[in-house]
């Protein structure tokens, strides 16, 4: 699972220049973070790249903003179910059980899937949520306001998700740090820390899926608004859920809910820290908060890429693709593309309009986008209203993966709270 690679020449599409690109090894975003000259390389020269890999057939990093949109919206001829949605292709036992998530999913399954829980998503449903959310950020900021230093991934930015996902699925409090682990294994499969094998990730689904089989039981007959409750009364044409597409549906929500979010307000609070003039925008006028959360979205775009496969022979930008060729769409990439913002490379709070990808685009497009637009302004409100200083006590530590844009560890300080 922890595959590297060696940097190849990337050829520019007009024969001109070449420049070593390796966006395949893991070590790569650990140790320097996104590659971002690499990817304006590649836009400008080289938009539809051909990548090498490790063990694999190889695949194309499309870095285009614009072509990323219509790969998105053109399920038909880019397929997330024949190959599944990460660069790795998987044994068949692995990719049937990875078609039971709506992450890998084709219409018209995908859609019937969404429908059974995107009404608890709605921004209507989510600002529902707004008090409680808003009372869970400033009891994590309480807790650590008087301490002068913490460790704020674990104390701050992986804390609201887990409470806020805990009660939208319906798991006790107690057990929202299951989870945690559970999605760190699931996520960190490049870094060791995390997970050595494809074994620890299959232990690691069979435990959070046994986890929710007990839940499912509990909740059997019981009437709740909790996702578990609603889940167990789903019928899709006509049949209730099988229990591994109940326990398929558990895992998606439980890691998307929090391992995304959780980077987000990470990375989020990384960037004003680096830009304190930004930061001090936001301290003077924090109406700007808002639109801060978009920029720190598309500044951070806590996953990285996407996987498709296609389902028959087409081009992009007049490189031909063949059929079951994979294809990959890099967020990170598109939301830095010049063409579609102005000084891309330049963290602005106040940045209008700020068309960014980070949630995805067409069908897939992030259910939980409006919740996680609030846990993180909600977040920020409280911090910056009552920790206006925080600083970096020593270089975060970065998650080694080249999907998850992750930060596994930022010890901060600041003047205590009194």
């Amino acid at each position: 699972m922890t595959q590297t690679s060696e940097a190849t020449n990337a050829t520019a599409s007009d024969g001109s220049k070449s420049r070593p690109i390796d966006l395949y090894d893991p070590d790569v975003f650990q140790d320097g973070g996104v590659p971002h000259e690499d990817l304006t390389w590649l836009r400008r020269n080289a938009p539809v790249y051909f990548h090498p890999e490790p063990g694999g057939p190889g695949y194309y990093a499309v870095t285009k903003y614009d072509d990323i949109c219509a790969i998105s919206k053109d399920p038909g001829t880019f397929s997330s179910a024949r190959g599944g949605t990460n660069i790795q292709d998987y044994a068949p036992g692995d990719l049937s059980l990875i078609r039971l998530m709506m992450l890998n999913m084709d219409p018209p399954q995908h859609a019937k899937f969404r429908r059974l829980v995107q009404r608890g998503f709605t921004p209507r449903m989510v600002s529902l949520l707004e008090p409680k959310i808003r009372d869970s950020a400033r009891m994590l900021v309480d807790r650590i306001a008087h301490k002068g230093e913490c460790e704020f991934v674990t104390e701050i930015a992986a804390e609201l998700p887990l409470l806020v996902i805990a009660d939208l699925i319906g798991v006790p409090h107690e057990d929202r740090h299951k989870i945690f682990d559970w999605s760190n294994q699931l996520i960190g499969f490049d870094d060791p820390e995390f997970q050595n094998s494809m074994e620890d990730a299959r232990m690691a689904a069979a435990q959070m899926w046994g986890y929710a089989n007990t839940l499912a039981q509990e909740r059997k007959g019981h009437e709740g608004d909790d996702l578990v409750s609603v889940l167990m009364k789903a019928e899709v044409d006509g049949g209730e859920l099988s229990i591994m597409e109940f326990d398929a549906f558990f895992l998606l929500l439980s890691v998307a809910g929090n391992e995304t979010t959780r980077n987000l307000i990470s990375g989020g609070m990384w960037a004003l820290i680096e830009n304190p003039a930004e930061r001090q925008r936001l301290l003077d006028d924090p109406s700007l908060i808002p639109s801060a959360v978009e920029e720190m979205l598309r500044w951070v775009t806590p996953v990285l890429y996407f996987r498709r496969t296609a389902t028959r022979d087409t081009e992009i930008r007049g490189v031909p693709i063949r059929e079951n060729d994979k294809v990959c769409m890099y967020y990170a990439s598109a939301n830095r593309d010049e063409d579609v913002f102005e000084n891309p490379q330049r963290f602005d709070v106040g940045r209008t309009p700020n068309e960014h990808i980070a949630f995805g685009v067409g069908e897939h497009f992030c259910m939980g986008a409006s919740l996680a637009r609030l846990e993180i302004r909600l977040m920020f409100e409280e911090l910056l209203r009552r920790l206006p200083d925080m600083e970096l006590v020593a270089p975060p530590r970065r998650l080694r993966s080249n999907f998850i844009n992750g930060v596994k560890e930022m010890r901060l300080r600041y003047t205590p709270e009194r």
